[in-house]
Parts: C-alpha cells; structure tokens; sequence
C-alpha cells in the first residue's frame, strides 16, 4: 500500500513537473501593460459590490506559483526564470446615516509584476524584473428606498521598479473614476484627464435572495449584460472596441454560462461554464474556452481550460480568468491562496453570491426555532379556539307569583 500511495505521488509530481517545463512564457510587453486590465477588474468588481450599495466585504490572496520555470519571462535577451506575482485585497463597510440612506467605503489594492525571487514582502529587483500596484479608492452614497446608487473615486497605477528589458513608462498615473445606479441599471466610467478611457453600461435583471430578491422562479434566470467600450493601440493606431459579456442562470443558480464577444471586427473572446454546489459560491468548477489573438503575427487559436474555487484555495490549468488575470500564462498550473467573503445583514456569501451561505441559513432557522413559542402539549379544539364571546342584547323583568324572587334573564 504504501508503495502505491509513492507511485501516486511520484505520478503528480511528474505531471506538475511537466507542465511547469511546457509553459509558455509571458512577454514584457504583457507585463508591463498588465495595470490596465488590473485597473478594470477593480472596477468591475467595485460594480458587482455596488449593486446593492450596502453590507460589507473583503477579498485578500495572492497568486502562488513554486517552481521558476512555470511561468518564465520573454525578452529580447532571451527566456529567464522566475516568478510571476499577483497580490491583492480588497475592502468595502457601509453605515446608514439617516433612514434608508447609507454611505459607504471603497478600497482595492493590487500589487503585481515579475522577479527573478519568489517572495511576499520584498522583491529581488534585478534587471529582469517588474514590480508596480494600483490602488483603486471611493466612496459612494445609497438611497434603499428610490434603489439608486451613486460612487465615485480615484485610481492610483504606481511603478515601482522597471528593469532593463523592459518598455519606459511613466512612474505614476493617476485617473477617475465615477458609478451610478438606479435598480437594475448601471453606468461607470473610467477617465485620465479630460480622456475616458473606459465605459461600461450594466444590466443586471437577475434576482438574488441576498438582495432581497426572489430565491427561485422566472426572476432568477433573467440575464445579466454588460457592454464595455475599450480604447486599444494596435499597430500604433488608437481604437475603439466594445466588449459584451453575458451572464445566464442555466439552473437553480448553480449553473451558469458566460460568453464574451468583441465588436466591431473581433468577434468571439471567451465563454465558460461555471457550477456552484450553493448559490451562495462559496465553491465553483468551471470550464472555460478562451480566444488567443497575436495581431502583429496575425494568428489566433482556441485555449480550454478548468479551475476549481474552494473557500481559501483556487486551482486552475489554462483558465481563461488566470489568463487575462496573469500577464497571459499559459501550460501550467496556477494555484491562488485567497478568501473573499460578503455579508447584508444576517447573510454571509461568497462574492457574487445570490443565496446565504448553508451554515448561516441554518444558523437563522436556529434562531427562529429558539424564538418561537414553546408548545405546552394541550391543543384545544377548534371550536373552542373560533368560539364567539357572549353579549347580552337587553335586560327583562316578569313578575312571577307571590313569594317568588325577580329573576333576570338575557335575550
């Protein structure tokens, strides 16, 4: 038995051996160009949070990748070994100031990059390395009883270190950022001076219990759209392009599907498949299916991918989300040490969650049962329990014979 358990673990080493040596490695250019897309995820998720505009949430993990040759760097010296990294948190509290008004706080933090060390805290900072964050902050403002929201706050891209291979760039950007919603509805924009550089207009028409919307029924399988209008360079020309991502309920909340497509020219970009055991996502599986485009080379072919979500622990091999979120990796597994967690009032859900959590639906129904009148073992019968009171209509005196006593009778 024992010779067997080594042989299995002599087998997955050498499965995640090899597709650590196969990987293919990362460019400088996707490197360095990374805090755009790290800039819209953390507003895409600040979007996804403000649909309710209250309730708190929190989101922290980090990317981990043990071995250097996983996910290697192509420069123009040549292929170098090292770590890719992705850290990230993210915060969101709201108070209510006045009836049905609530004020909240927005913050999310990435810092991201290569080095030629694996490390937490402080990088290597060698000549092939790459070290910057984003800092994503707001504040927003919800009326519950009109259903409307309204944020806005500041995006701070930051370089920290740039080698020698790669682009120059500028040490700091600054850029703003605004939301508003009114129900299901939403409009966000992204701007660097007077420049927008994104918009994004949403509808979310799904029902989630969460929010206090339906558990089940036609509500819940509506459709969440959104639409973003992008700004690209391509062959050093600047260009417009409009992404559309749609989100359907398959089944009960736990089986979805997702397809994304890229207007004008571009066409198909991704889809997946996505289960849930609980709608309230504490654990996902998905399939992913994902279009990879070179313009300078003019290819593209088709990446299928899975991953695996677990409270404090995503894996993933080839997944479309650890592609556009990891400078484009591509042939090795990808492990993620994460936690993300939300809560409106008694409810505790994983982000995105539609349905509490198991354990606090249990623990409510708990407290119901303690709260609920203990029952004494009499039952009393109905018609005792629907009987009408007596009244009297009016008083009558009669005379009786002699020696006799008045009496008082009731109509």
């Amino acid at each position: 038995m024992r010779f067997v358990c080594k042989l299995r673990r002599m087998a997955l080493a050498l499965s995640l051996a090899a597709t650590a040596s196969f990987a293919d490695a990362v460019s400088v250019e996707t490197v360095a160009g990374a805090g755009t897309w790290v800039r819209d995820d953390h507003l895409r998720e600040m979007g996804d949070i403000l649909l309710f505009g209250r309730g708190s949430f929190i989101d922290l993990g980090m990317f981990y990748t043990p071995l250097p040759t996983q996910i290697p760097l192509k420069s123009e010296f040549g292929e170098h070994q090292g770590f890719a990294f992705r850290h990230h948190f993210a915060g969101f509290s709201s108070t209510e100031i006045s009836k049905d008004r609530y004020v909240g706080a927005l913050l999310w933090f990435d810092r991201y990059g290569w080095d030629g060390e694996d490390f937490f805290f402080f990088p290597r900072y060698n000549d092939f390395g790459h070290v910057a964050s984003v800092t994503t902050w707001g504040l927003s403002f919800t009326d519950a009883k009109l259903d409307w929201t309204v944020a806005a706050g500041m995006q701070h891209q930051n370089v920290e270190y740039v080698g020698d291979c790669f682009p120059a760039e500028n040490d700091s950007l600054l850029y703003t950022w605004a939301e508003l919603r009114f129900w299901k509805f939403s409009a966000q924009a992204s701007l660097h001076r007077a420049n927008v550089k994104s918009l994004r207009l949403s509808m979310n028409l799904e029902d989630r219990a969460v929010y206090g919307g339906a558990s089940s029924g036609i509500k819940t399988y509506l459709p969440n759209i959104d639409a973003t209008i992008y700004k690209r360079v391509i062959r050093g020309f600047d260009e417009d392009f409009v992404r559309v991502h749609w989100e359907q309920n398959l089944f009960d909340q736990r089986l979805y599907a997702e397809v994304s497509y890229d207007f004008p020219d571009d066409g198909f970009h991704s889809a997946a498949i996505k289960y849930y055991p609980d709608p309230s996502r504490m654990v996902g599986l998905e399939f992913t299916c994902l279009r990879r485009r070179v313009y300078d080379d003019g290819w593209d072919d088709l990446m299928f991918g899975w991953a695996i979500e677990l409270p404090v622990l995503r894996i993933g091999y080839n997944s479309a989300t650890d592609y556009d979120r990891l400078f484009h990796a591509k042939g090795t597994w990808i492990a993620e040490l994460q936690f993300n967690l939300q809560s409106v009032g008694e409810f505790l859900f994983g982000r995105g969650g539609r349905t509490t959590a198991p354990i606090e639906t249990n623990t409510v129904k708990q407290k119901n049962k303690q709260a609920a009148p203990q029952n004494s073992g009499i039952t009393l019968p109905a018609s005792s329990q629907t009987q009408a009171p007596l009244t009297a209509t009016g008083v009558r005196y009669e005379k009786v014979d002699a020696g006799a006593t008045q009496t008082q009778g009731g109509k």
